[in-house]
């Protein structure tokens, strides 16, 4: 690529044409443009922080390469300031390139020929300094300018350039609206039969095309694959950079780094995928995944290595460097690592060392050098800056700290503050990591580059991407320089910062989602400990203990909000998000909430800690301790997981027909016991869990309270909820409501994977419809995905009852309804159908799942159970911690049904009545028809409220 210098004076000896750029010169602008938001929403990628930053300046210089213009002004007022600009941008004083372009626009509002162009330069300056919104807006309005002067060329090739900074800000859904005008679903296409469907007239690709823009069509092309890449639209991505490579043969050495990470992308979630199915015994469908997922890696091993070769030949250094890079990392961040051997990993390890060093100062010579010093194989996580690494590649002679310190260097040669914030936090992150022996002298260096990162990123930049990192980082240093109150405060400023940016984060498809427990919960749960480890040394006035325990209720509930969003991987399940925090809605709804408790978990490092609310009381914390054991009396978090593990394996067994309650009892000594006086059943009757972890794997109403020989749930009504701002608590009218019954009686096979026949499904159905008179009813081979669609189409159903198999996988792909037929109903059906109701008022009010079965092995498929109902826009859901007898699940739901339509029970109440009913199972008449054998925990307790209780 010609270097910036060269193209600026291009610019300025062309005044009235834009120059003719190659199209080599725009992919290289958008080859990266996508790989930090790509770092935040990729779960199964492992890439390095550095990229978002990398990209926020690359993709702005390559657009602006290929679409820039600045033309001489009408008037020599006006063509002096836009040219005094253009030297000023050329200087790197992009502030000052600002004022002037700002002012020329002052003077020549009226010319929307002028204004179009300054527009578009101003956008370029903005981006510079990391003004995204006023970016946003001079595009816009130079968009409006070309529109006037019916230059619509020029509005296309604006409209992609509009498209990339959304894609910079983590928004590709806006970019694919801008560069086709809608998103082509991936149930539209797959690999082999990708959507034929054009984009529509206005959007930049159909304009590129109909004026025959060959520039602005790979453009267009370009930046419409990354964007389908960021939303995991791997096979869209794949197609649109196949046309875009066509188009522009001359640079295919540089499509092909994009098309190589695409498939990179595809083979990891085609790997996360073959994990799930084999966690759930689907072992065809493991085969198949396992296979196609080798099959993507190596075609991205393919396409790097030709474009590294392509580059080499057209002595394209950096490209050549991006080549390498990916290579790199294809082997050291995947199972891809299998098939490239030692020697050609070292090669071009070699390679890329000698390639940067005859780089001219850049920023691909910056990231590159970062790159580098923090490669190692069989990287921990997303992000080296999250952790220490241990076996750092270059870890020899001090290569690692010469490339990191050269990088600084660098950067401040080119005086880029987002430079200049990466280079310093990363060289901040060895020291802070490194094992010297003078512990003062090594956290005086980390926490000197450490604060160095933070005022660069911090410099009216915007820079967010990177600065939550520094911010933790610094809070870290501070940790183990023992002010704990200076790194609560930075550890704050982190979290704050992350709040801010976590929805982008997080908005992406649910195939994409980022390493979640390497960004958010270790940075949410660091401050959450820190406060309470402060509150417990008595650093604390009593007066202050209140303030400080509700800022650790926000950030507690902040982290299961954002778990929650990563696992389903877009927005809509936050779309009935209450903007207050819980302590306001407590406040707000006291009378609500009346006689209920919350008791909100968080696992921190070694240690679990229970948090008590109650309407206008203080909250209350308290440790999980064992009042028996010697010594230091708190619980660990291995002990406890190890327990909850142990209570679960004896329910979901049943081995013993008279269940042991031993287990059961220590654990509520532990967790409700402390909080005994607090919760007495005349001021208490419902408790609302908020779980974390491997809390939610089991029922809470199955805990057992040795000194009254009772189950909790013989208390108490129990329920659970994600989060107290996910819950709208209102007690509706049921005497009229109609009912949609869903069930399965027959033997099903989806995926290879068997599912029994379900006997007493009939019985249920009979009985549900005696209760909800007002019913429709789509059994067996009338119950699939079109039918339930079409029902929910005509009609609104508050009730809707699905007597089915129901898996929950690890991740949503895996979680579906058996339906007839060996189909499945997966949950973006469910979501789309549900969502497709004529009227939110009227939606659906109660979903009950029956015979559910969750993945094992993952503490994050009870978000499935946890999630299904608000993701879809129920109020209420009823659904099983695990698959259990469907006679007995039958027995259950009838009772329930029963008090839930005619007694005026809440929700919560209306389950604990048919669960105490099925404990008294030996006591009751043999009229009643209930078997012995149900009060066993294992049959009852896995049925568990979400959401609204009341």
């Amino acid at each position: 690529m010609k270097s910036p210098k060269k193209y600026l004076k291009l610019l300025l000896s062309a005044p009235l044409r834009p120059p003719k750029f190659r199209t080599a010169d725009f992919v290289a602008g958008i080859s990266l443009y996508a790989r930090l938001i790509h770092l935040f929403t990729q779960q199964s990628q492992k890439l390095n922080r550095h990229r978002l930053i990398k990209v926020l300046f690359l993709a702005s210089l390559g657009i602006c390469l290929l679409f820039g213009q600045v033309v001489s002004a009408q008037t020599p007022n006006v063509t002096a300031l836009v040219e005094q600009g253009i030297k000023d941008y050329h200087a790197g004083d992009f502030v000052n390139a600002i004022k002037n372009w700002r002012e020329a626009l002052n003077q020549d509002k009226n010319n929307p020929s002028v204004t179009a162009v300054v527009n578009e330069n101003l956008a370029r300056a903005y981006q510079k300094i990391g003004e995204n919104k006023a970016a946003i807006a001079s595009l816009s309005a130079a968009i409006n300018d070309y529109n006037t002067v019916n230059n619509i060329q020029q509005v296309g090739r604006m409209k992609s350039e509009l498209a990339q900074v959304y894609s910079n800000l983590g928004q590709p859904r806006k970019a694919i609206a801008l560069l086709c005008g809608k998103l082509i679903d991936k149930s539209e296409s797959s690999e082999n039969q990708p959507s034929q469907e054009k984009c529509t007239p206005e959007s930049a690709e159909q304009i590129a095309t109909k004026y025959n823009d060959k520039r602005g069509h790979v453009a267009a092309l370009g930046i419409l694959g990354e964007a389908y890449r960021l939303i995991g639209s791997y096979d869209q991505a794949i197609k649109h950079l196949d046309i875009a490579q066509q188009l522009a043969p001359e640079s295919k050495f540089l499509v092909f780094n994009s098309l190589g990470n695409a498939y990179k992308s595809r083979g990891q979630l085609r790997e996360l995928q073959a994990d799930s199915a084999k966690k759930a015994s689907i072992f065809s469908k493991e085969k198949e995944f396992t296979q196609s997922s080798q099959e993507d890696y190596d075609r991205a091993y393919q396409y790097f290595q030709d474009s590294i070769k392509l580059a080499r030949n057209e002595k394209q250094p950096l490209a050549e460097m991006r080549g390498l890079l990916n290579f790199i990392q294809l082997a050291s961040q995947t199972n891809k690592s299998k098939f490239i051997n030692d020697e050609e990993f070292n090669k071009a390890l070699k390679d890329a060392l000698k390639v940067l060093e005859g780089l001219p100062d850049s920023a691909t010579k910056v990231y590159g050098a970062i790159d580098l010093a923090y490669l190692q194989r069989d990287a921990q996580g997303t992000s080296p800056f999250t952790y220490c690494p241990t076996q750092l590649i270059l870890s020899g002679d001090n290569e690692a700290l010469n490339l990191l310190e050269s990088s600084v260097l660098t950067s401040q040669k080119l005086q880029d503050n987002r430079l200049i914030s990466y280079s310093n936090g990363a060289l901040g992150h060895f020291w802070e990591c490194s094992p010297d022996n003078e512990k003062a002298l090594k956290n005086q260096k980390a926490l000197k580059y450490t604060q160095a990162a933070i005022i660069a990123a911090d410099s009216k930049l915007s820079a967010k991407d990177s600065l939550y990192l520094w911010e933790w980082q610094a809070g870290r240093i501070l940790d183990e320089q023992k002010r704990k109150e200076e790194a609560i405060a930075s550890y704050q400023r982190a979290f704050d910062t992350l709040e801010d940016i976590r929805q982008d984060i997080l908005t992406a498809e649910r195939d994409v989602q980022f390493d979640f427990r390497d960004v958010v919960r270790p940075l949410y749960r660091t401050l959450a400990q820190s406060r309470l480890d402060l509150l417990g040394v008595g650093a604390i006035a009593d007066e202050g203990r209140a303030k400080e325990l509700s800022k650790v209720v926000n950030t507690i509930d902040a982290l299961k909000l954002a778990e929650l969003q990563n696992y389903f991987g877009n927005d809509c399940i936050l779309s009935g998000l209450n903007p207050k925090q819980v302590g306001e809605l407590l406040e707000d709804n006291s009378v609500a909430f009346k006689k209920t408790g919350f008791l909100s978990s968080i696992i921190l490092n070694g240690k679990t800690g229970i948090l008590l609310q109650l309407p206008n009381q203080a909250t209350k914390f308290k440790w999980i301790e064992d009042p028996n054991q010697q010594g230091d009396k708190v619980v660990s978090s291995e002990t406890l997981q190890k327990k909850i593990a142990e209570f679960r394996t004896g329910l979901v067994k049943r081995e013993e027909i008279n269940y042991d309650t031993t287990i059961a009892s220590q654990l509520y000594d532990w967790m409700i016991r402390p909080f005994a006086e607090d919760i007495k059943p005349e001021k208490v009757k419902t408790l609302v869990f908020i779980q974390d972890g491997f809390l939610r794997s089991v029922p809470m109403a199955a805990l057992y309270d040795s000194k009254q020989q009772k189950y909790l749930v013989e208390t108490y009504a129990v329920a659970t909820t994600p989060s107290l701002r996910l819950t709208t608590p209102k007690l509706r009218d049921r005497s009229t409501q109609r009912a949609l019954i869903l069930g399965l009686t027959k033997e099903a096979t989806i995926d290879g994977k068997t599912f029994e026949q379900l006997f007493a499904v009939p019985d249920e159905v009979r009985a549900v419809e005696s209760i909800f008179p007002n019913h429709t009813p789509l059994i067996d081979d009338n119950f699939l995905p079109e039918s339930f669609q079409d029902k929910l189409d005509k009609t609104t159903y508050p009730i809707v009852h699905i007597a089915s198999h129901a898996q929950f996988g690890i991740i949503p792909e895996d979680t579906f309804i058996v339906t007839g037929k060996n189909q499945k109903l997966t949950i973006s059906q469910l979501e789309n159908s549900l969502r497709n109701l004529n009227s939110k008022s009227d939606g659906v009010e109660l979903l009950m799942l029956t015979a559910c079965e969750t993945a094992v092995g993952d503490d994050r498929a009870t978000l499935g159970l946890a999630g299904v109902a608000l993701q879809v826009g129920v109020k209420s859901a009823i659904a099983s911690l695990w698959s259990v007898t469907d006679q007995s699940t039958s027995e259950l739901v009838k009772t329930f049904y029963a008090n839930y339509r005619n007694t005026g029970m809440s929700i919560a109440e209306a389950l604990q009545t048919a669960q105490i009913r099925m404990i008294h199972a030996k006591k009751l008449p043999p009229s009643e028809g209930v078997n012995i054998m149900y009060d066993h925990p294992a049959y009852w307790a896995p049925m568990v409220a979400i959401g609204n209780w009341l």
